[in-house]
């Protein structure tokens, strides 16, 4: 569940060059892309990073690094947490979205997302390979059903320039235009 080192130094390279300010994590786990996220922006800079649990969260390491200022954590539904941040700052306030927890749920989080990201702005979605279960035509199982319905989805968006790597476990990117 812990996100690789390839894709998170990815995102501090694609955060520093669009002087993203206002990120959104779904998915927090340990807190090790939170870290890396805070590290790369600027120092007036801001991640809400958000899970169900925290049990498993180093906050502890946020604050060692001196990043524990730009982060604030959420412990809530994912859905619960972007519809709340759209009544808080409103449709187009954020510059990045990465979206890694609530398989069951990306479609929605992904239109949530796409309301709260600003026009040129990113929204990454982790596991749309899913270990490769997305293309087993067979696998009936819920998350592989709802990754695969946000990928086809993805693919036909109009909303977004779209561009699919292999990092990680398949790591797609939707610039919102």
């Amino acid at each position: 569940m812990l996100g690789s080192l390839d894709e998170a130094q990815f995102f501090q390279i694609l955060i520093r060059l669009m002087n993203f300010k206002r990120c959104i994590e779904i998915g927090t786990f340990t807190g090790y892309t939170s870290l890396t996220i805070a590290l790369a922006l600027p120092s007036d800079g801001q991640v809400i990073t958000c899970d169900i649990d925290g049990q498993y969260i180093r906050q502890d390491l946020w604050r060692k690094a001196g990043v524990d200022e730009k982060i604030t954590l959420r412990l809530e539904p994912a859905i619960q947490i972007l519809e709340k941040l759209i009544e808080e700052h409103g449709d187009g306030s954020f510059d990045f979205i990465f979206i890694d927890a609530d398989k069951v749920n990306y479609l929605r989080c992904y239109e949530l997302s796409i309301r709260l990201v600003r026009s040129n702005g990113l929204i990454v979605i982790d596991n749309t390979l899913w270990h490769g279960l997305v293309l087993n035509q067979t696998d009936k199982s819920a998350v592989t059903m709802a990754i695969r319905q946000l990928n086809d989805l993805i693919r036909n968006d109009q909303r977004v320039d779209i561009s699919f790597l292999r990092l990680g476990d398949g790591t797609t990117l939707c610039r919102k235009k």
